[in-house]
């Protein structure tokens, strides 16, 4: 009954946050980054992070989840508000990446660091070496969940589908309410998009699929693959994306339409028929990840297949 309260509480903010979006003037200008064509509402991930902060209280008092996740996932609130004001007036990139890297810190303290980085023949456990690594992945996750940002349904589909991915394979409430979170704001993001999340949106559940893949990997080592697995449409769009930019010696900070999803919607594809084939790529990635006990085998045909897939896509629209 309780995800269903905070299910309601997501998707009555969100309404009201569209609302109050358009009679202030509060919307997404169309620039050459956009995928959309009309100027919209923004900055709905407020009603994610506002049901997001009120589940975990919960959680927190009625002891469903452990401190120390729960004051790492509770710095995310850091990020969430900085990232607000960025929606509003544009913050420049250092105060993003400094307020970015203090968030990290924050997190990685509260979850007592980064342990073992496994690679299955050797572990790596030097203190120095995993927390360094592990503070990069944070930054990097927030940034790349953000790039990714772009068209109708994208991200809140993929996290709606790590929440229930999470569900399945652990079982812990966090899960649930973080999945409802994004559910109640998705039904007006969905295919003809009435709001966008906006970064206050993008960069919490980025920052918090972080913290998840490293309190996982503390407990279990190689729960780190199994959640870089997971994620793995999102990561290796923006990471092959950015490395072919840097080939090409494009300046890194300027706006573009080249990760993957957009080159489709480029070739024609509406970012409703996107989306959904996104859902069925990460239903083939769960279904890997659950069904193949080695996540060593597992992570290598997973990203095999988006391989396979990021050709289609340079077959469907080159990368320039």
């Amino acid at each position: 009954m309780i995800y269903i309260i905070f299910l309601l509480i997501s998707f009555t903010l969100t309404f009201f946050i569209k609302y109050y979006a358009i009679k202030k003037s509060l919307m997404a200008q169309v620039n050459e980054r956009s995928s959309h064509t009309v100027p919209t509402p923004h900055v709905g991930g407020i009603a994610i992070a506002v049901t997001w902060f009120i589940g975990l209280f919960y959680l927190y008092l009625n002891y469903e989840i452990e401190s120390n996740l729960f004051y790492a996932l509770l710095v995310g609130c850091i990020i969430s508000i900085i990232s607000f004001f960025d929606d509003l007036y544009e913050l420049s990139p250092k105060i993003r990446l400094t307020v970015q890297a203090l968030v990290a810190i924050f997190g990685l303290s509260f979850l007592g660091g980064f342990e073992t980085l496994t690679f299955g023949l050797f572990d790596i456990s030097n203190s120095i070496v995993t927390n360094v690594f592990a503070f990069f992945l944070i930054v990097w996750f927030i940034n790349l969940t953000n790039f990714i940002d772009g068209i109708n349904g994208y991200v809140g589909s993929e996290f709606v589908f790590l929440s229930l991915a999470g569900f399945i394979l652990f079982a812990d409430a966090h899960f649930l309410v973080l999945g409802v979170s994004v559910l109640g704001f998705l039904f007006w993001n969905w295919n003809k998009a009435k709001i966008f999340m906006g970064d206050v949106g993008s960069t919490l559940l980025g920052y918090n699929v972080a913290i998840f893949t490293l309190y996982y990997a503390n407990n279990e080592p190689n729960n780190f693959w199994l959640w870089i697995t997971l994620f793995s449409l999102f990561w290796f769009d923006a990471t092959i994306t950015l490395i072919r930019r840097k080939l090409n010696k494009e300046k890194l900070s300027q706006a573009h339409k080249k990760h993957a999803y957009q080159r489709l919607t480029q070739a024609g594809w509406s970012h409703y028929k996107v989306t959904n084939y996104s859902i069925i790529i990460n239903i083939c990635i769960f279904s890997v990840v659950y069904l193949i006990s080695n996540i060593l085998i597992s992570f290598i045909f997973v990203i095999l297949v988006l391989f396979c897939t990021m050709r289609f896509v340079d077959f469907k629209k080159p990368f320039n």
